[in-house]
């Protein structure tokens, strides 16, 4: 594990192998560890950097709202640390968001991009009012609501199937901050759409989606890569595709990194 200091915090990242770097920034309620047994596969020919994102993980909080742009700025202050220009981005949900907004603010460093079980949209009214129930929710009562909100990104069978999987994640989810928490469900509601990034840009990209996404709607999302060139690869299950696919997602990643 590596640290950088950044406007007066630490910043947790770990870094492995040689090759073209891929950044992988995991999502809310994650941290790094999200992506222990893909990392060693990726690193046989890449260089993979996995940062722990503001007020996750080892990293401190910043603020009380975390933008998704406060979160790229941090994430280039990493790659400049270690001499990075370019790199293939893989973001999960909340880490979509936060690999889109560095996409605009630093396009000449995106060598390819993957959205894993995330979106380029922007919050809709409801989801922004369900942001705000769940600030209140985690106020009231942190553990019930990290535990509800960890099995709820799995598909139903899972929930039965995959528990001690599942426990794992929670356990891990509740090591988040309350700070943390707030900051990122606060981001995240103000974030901007994006869209326009997967039409108007020419670096190979690609989506990730699961049928059973309790959280982001199948068909809905389909539709912001119609009339583009950005690959689709659906999954049969839910919003946790490095556990719930995982031996599909290695293989699926592997390919697109052998395109680039």
């Amino acid at each position: 594990m590596n640290t950088i200091h950044y406007k007066n915090i630490n910043v947790s990242y770990s870094d492995t192998g040689k090759g073209t770097t891929v950044v992988l920034l995991h999502g809310f309620l994650e941290n790094k560890l999200m992506w222990n047994e893909l990392v060693p596969e990726l690193s046989l020919k890449n260089r993979v950097v996995s940062i722990d994102l503001l007020g996750h993980g080892q990293t401190d909080c910043l603020s009380y709202i975390h933008t998704m742009e406060d979160q790229a700025d941090m994430v280039q202050a990493v790659l400049h640390e270690l001499k990075i220009r370019k790199a293939v981005f893989v973001g999960h949900s909340m880490g979509g968001y936060v690999a889109l907004a560095f996409a605009e603010l630093y396009p000449e460093k995106i060598k390819g991009l993957v959205l894993m079980n995330s979106t380029s949209y922007a919050d809709s009214k409801e989801r922004k009012v369900n942001r705000d129930r769940a600030i209140k929710a985690v106020k009231q009562d942190y553990t019930t609501f990290v535990r509800l909100s960890i099995a709820n990104l799995f598909s139903e069978e899972n929930r039965e199937k995959i528990t001690l999987q599942i426990e794992k994640v929670k356990l891990e989810a509740l090591k988040t901050t309350l700070q943390g928490i707030i900051a990122a469900l606060e981001g995240m509601k103000i974030r901007k759409d994006r869209e326009v990034l997967l039409h108007l840009t020419d670096y190979p990209k690609l989506i990730i989606l699961g049928k059973k996404d309790g959280v982001l709607n199948y068909e809905e999302n389909r539709n912001q890569i119609e009339n583009t060139s950005v690959e689709l690869v659906t999954f049969p299950d839910g919003h946790m595709s490095h556990i719930e696919n995982k031996e599909e997602l290695k293989l699926v990643l592997k390919d697109f990194l052998k395109k680039i």
